[in-house]
């Protein structure tokens, strides 16, 4: 069985953007972007809600020699990767390899992990909200920025408690910080 992974950007006081939704301040260094790169390479399927979807889609209409090497791996491991994009506004969603689906369904997503033969992460505030609630998210890795931004969108869902058990931390050297979790 696969792991669902959470992995997200988030500023010290735990918020993935801004109150005006901006989240430039959470730009990774080359180092944190290798870090991204490896993982991404690990995930078979990602799932995303709209805003992180729309966020993400850039990656697959880059023209990759326009792109710094670091970030070329990255649109590759991005291109090799499924989508499955939740969405109850989008009509279509035309990149390869990537499906829309209007509704979360918990027991699909369970299905998925027992089928998967490489990790699923899950990206956007909301989705993983969902996905926490139902009980689906097997790690939180967050990067935490050493930005304080004073609200916007929260990073982990309030009212919800997970108990968890630390995998590893590091270093980058932007000054950021992973934090790896796992559910205890």
């Amino acid at each position: 069985m696969a792991n669902l992974i959470y992995f997200i950007n988030s500023s010290l006081d735990g918020y993935i953007a801004d109150e005006n939704g901006n989240f430039d301040w959470s730009e990774p260094s080359e180092d944190a972007h290798t870090f991204f790169n490896d993982h991404q390479q690990s995930v078979g399927t990602s799932l995303l809600g709209r805003r992180m979807y729309e966020t993400m889609r850039v990656w697959d209409t880059f023209l990759l020699d326009d792109l710094p090497e670091v970030q070329r791996e990255f649109a590759g491991a991005w291109g090799d990767t499924d989508k499955v994009v939740y969405s109850t506004t989008l009509d279509t969603v035309p990149e390869p390899r990537t499906r829309l689906e209007q509704t979360f369904d918990p027991e699909v997503v369970r299905a998925m992990k027992d089928q998967a033969d490489r990790d699923l992460s899950i990206g956007g505030a909301g989705l993983a909200a969902e996905a926490i609630r139902a009980g689906l998210v097997d790690r939180y890795v967050l990067r935490l920025v050493p930005t304080i931004v004073g609200g916007g969108t929260r990073a982990l869902p309030d009212a919800t408690r997970v108990d968890l058990t630390l995998n590893t931390t590091r270093h980058f050297d932007d000054g950021s910080v992973l934090v790896d979790y796992s559910l205890r």
